[in-house]
């Protein structure tokens, strides 16, 4: 199963329990269908870049949060589906990151020494006078 990243921007609401019910419906459906949720990310609310039309309203702040998941193609058309048909939905996104895991770990960059001399008269001859 192809690993993807969902980004998401949610319409505010005073009540925490709006944006817990979008999320938790999202990775549950990702799990009802065989699906595996990695992580769930809320990443606060935050004044729009610019006035945002969605369901006929106008939005000016929004929940940013971000899932990443494992699930077949098929189960990614119907979440976004759903989030087309919720009103809660301002805009999101869903980005494939590849198809294995392996694919997306990478490795460690390797340091790299340089070991300078101390005093460029003793390793250099040429600059002896």
């Amino acid at each position: 199963m192809p690993l993807y990243q969902m980004f998401c921007i949610a319409s505010h609401f005073r009540e925490y329990k709006h944006i817990k019910d979008l999320v938790t419906m999202s990775a549950m459906h990702v799990m009802n269908e065989g699906g595996v949720v990695r992580n769930i990310q809320f990443n606060g609310t935050q004044t729009l870049p610019e006035r945002m039309r969605r369901h006929k309203q106008y939005y000016t702040i929004g929940d940013y949060w971000t899932m990443h998941f494992d699930t077949s193609p098929r189960t990614l058309r119907t979440l976004a589906g759903m989030m087309r048909r919720d009103h809660r939905v301002i805009r999101w996104t869903m980005l494939k990151l590849g198809e294995k895991a392996e694919n997306v770990v990478t490795s460690p960059e390797q340091t790299v020494e340089r070991h300078l001399p101390a005093s460029p008269s003793k390793s250099n001859s040429h600059w002896s006078s």
